[in-house]
């Protein structure tokens, strides 16, 4: 019997050859970072690095060193070598929309310790400490007497300020100087000491919510080991509420249908006698919809629960992979850590190329600004590319390396036999092989995500001006998006687990995890239905467990006048936490499917030709061949009796 060409290149050999993939790629990537180099590179070489440590005054003099004249700036070019603190006239004038401290801001030797009442108070701290705290052009001696001092002096009290750490500006030490800023966000407020209670508690009970994160935590591990044991639980409990819930809505719609008709009366007034015969209808329609929407669910159920076994097998065997590969729990760390060092060192030179820019006057104020103009934003596009294609890397090179640490566990017939550390394996096997192909998968998704994240922007800052049309095509626009965004993710996902078992790059990996998933297209419904409710489930488990935890906790503290924040703190803390972990066990429920389908696809069992398979899948295979063979068998005897009848049925006399 021929094959196809597809079937003659395509065999299967997990764990047999090694070969760097998708080299091309990885050069590119490369090139790109040397890129997002250069960019950091000139924001230091450009002194905006200094000017964002060291700080700026308004005049565009940088703190702590000798600066050049700027012109057509008259205070500009001052030798501030002695005044390295950067000091705001009015530092709770913050506008909220631009993100910054509207108050002019000048270069001072020492931040104010104390409260300064008076302009008498500006004077004596000028003349102890030689630090200036109005204006250039003020001199200590007429702060009380400048006609400008309301402008050009800071605003009185001068509340006790401190140096940031590194960044070395004067900032308030007492919080309710941001009062307004707070309210801006906490609209719901409508008194202040409500803000600050609600602070306090948090500030009181911040022991409290460590530990409470430390809880969900615990409870995240916990739960990817004992899933093994209840998951079959889980299950029965999502399938009879799903059942129940069908049902019983579809007959309460029935009963106010009935309940509705007898009302309906000849004798009612003519406008209540319409609105009765139109709901009457809605509820048929209704009662009609979840009529057919019920059956069609049941026989989904039955015809699917084949299926949702193989789903309850494969978190079993998830869950002993775990036990076998503790360092799979780690995984979320390292990610989020890597991802938090990278996002650190972003908005460090996003803040670099916003102090990088050419010093403009602005002419309403008279005070100096850095504009970007020109390749500066340019540069900026070019690193807010960087941000999401390099996180995505990040994300990606955290599932190659859990696909690769599964498949071999997978495709390793005598565990015993197994590398010391899976986990460190496969990650040197991503380094030495496979780099390139995790680049090229991040590419696609950036690639989707970028013009995504655009719609949204426009959308947000078109809200309120467009018409229905536009925005009911803006936000269609970004659903197809972000759908298409998350099936590429799912493809990813199998693209790197076929590239773990056989070594092959980025698109024939796609395309052959494509063939299978499309092959077994009810086996993955099943599983990323019933299985994405039951991971659900055990995060609802985490966060309920820890908020009630929480409740008693606080609870014994009663002091905590408000627990609203606190408690919303540790669900939403609760809820990252355990998804991050739950999403490496999806993972390795969607890598160890495809493998699954893989092996049933070459091997059956006969010598030679073993499977690789868990015993929890391997009794699911023998089961399924059990109900194949009987209904053959069925098929068979009906079938013979149908001939049986039809030869009868010629040879008797007409």
């Amino acid at each position: 019997m021929s094959t196809s060409p597809l079937q003659k290149t395509r065999e299967w050999k997990p764990l047999e050859q090694r070969k760097c993939t998708d080299i091309p790629w990885l050069l590119l990537f490369i090139l790109f970072n040397v890129g997002m180099l250069c960019i950091c590179g000139f924001a230091i070489a450009t002194g905006a690095a200094s000017r964002l440590i060291s700080g700026y005054d308004s005049y565009g003099n940088t703190c702590g060193q000798k600066n050049a004249k700027i012109p057509g700036i008259e205070l500009s070019g001052r030798d501030h070598a002695s005044r390295k603190y950067v000091f705001f006239l009015d530092p709770c004038n913050i506008d909220i929309l631009r993100r910054k401290i509207k108050s002019v801001a000048l270069c001072v030797s020492k931040c104010p310790d104390t409260e300064l009442k008076t302009y008498e108070d500006l004077r004596n701290f000028s003349a102890v400490y030689g630090s200036d705290l109005c204006s250039y052009d003020v001199q200590p001696d007429t702060y009380s007497t400048h006609s400008n001092r309301a402008t050009k002096c800071p605003t009185l009290p001068v509340h006790p300020s401190a140096s940031l750490p590194v960044f070395h500006r004067c900032m308030p030490v007492d919080i309710s100087c941001y009062a307004r800023f707070a309210e801006a966000f906490i609209t719901f407020v409508s008194d202040n000491s409500v803000v600050h209670r609600v602070i306090a508690g948090v500030m009181t009970s911040k022991e409290i919510i460590m530990g409470l994160c430390l809880l969900a935590l615990v409870l995240s591990l916990i739960l990817m080991v004992v899933i093994r044991y209840i998951s079959v639980v889980l299950v029965w409990i999502l399938t009879a509420v799903v059942v129940v819930g069908s049902i019983g809505g579809t007959g309460i719609l029935w009963w106010l249908y009935v309940d509705h008709s007898k009302s309906v009366n000849a004798t009612l007034p003519a406008l209540e006698l319409e609105v009765a015969k139109d709901n009457q209808k809605a509820l048929l329609i209704y009662a009609i919809a979840a009529t057919v929407f019920t059956v069609i669910l049941l026989l989904l159920l039955f015809f699917m629960r084949k299926r949702v076994a193989l789903t309850v097998a494969l978190f079993h065997v998830a869950s002993k992979v775990f036990t076998h590969l503790p360092l799979l729990a780690l995984q979320p760390f390292w990610t989020f850590l890597t991802l938090m060092l990278f996002w650190v060192y972003w908005i460090t030179v996003l803040l670099f190329l916003g102090s990088a820019g050419s010093p403009v006057q602005n002419n309403q104020t008279g005070l100096v600004e850095f504009r970007m103009d020109g390749p500066l934003q340019y540069m900026v596009w070019y690193h807010a590319v960087g941000l999401i294609w390099i996180s995505e890397f990040i994300l990606a090179c955290q599932q190659m390396t859990v696909a690769g640490a599964v498949v071999t566990y997978y495709f390793t017939r005598d565990k015993s036999q197994m590398p010391f550390t899976p986990i460190v394996s496969s990650v040197l096997r991503l380094m030495r092989y496979h780099l390139g192909t995790v680049v090229k998968g991040a590419f696609i998704i950036t690639l989707v995500e970028i013009p995504r994240l655009i719609l949204t922007y426009i959308h947000s800052q078109l809200k309120g001006r467009e018409n229905a049309c536009a925005r009911c095509m803006l936000k269609a626009c970004i659903c197809c998006l972000w759908c298409l965004e998350k099936c590429l993710t799912y493809l990813n996902t199998n693209a790197y687990t076929a590239t773990a078992i056989n070594s092959t790059n980025f698109c024939t990996s796609a395309r052959d995890a494509f063939f299978i998933l499309v092959e077994n297209a009810l086996r993955v419904a099943a599983i990323n239905s019933v299985g994405d409710f039951v991971l659900f489930l055990g995060k609802v488990l985490i966060v309920s467990c820890t908020a009630f935890a929480g409740i008693l906790s606080l609870n014994y503290q009663r002091e905590y006048t408000v627990w609203v924040l606190p408690l919303i703190i540790v669900c939403v803390f609760s809820f990252l936490v355990a998804h991050c972990f739950l999403s490496i066990f999806e993972i390795v429920v969607d890598v160890l499917f495809l493998c699954f389908a893989i092996d049933t696809k070459y091997n059956d069992g006969s010598p030679g030709r073993e499977y690789y398979m868990d015993k929890a899948l391997m009794e699911f295979v023998e089961n399924t061949r059990k109900d194949t063979e009987r209904y053959g068998k069925v098929e068979a005897e009906s079938r013979e009796m149908k001939s049986m009848f039809d030869i009868a049925h010629v040879v008797s006399p007409s």
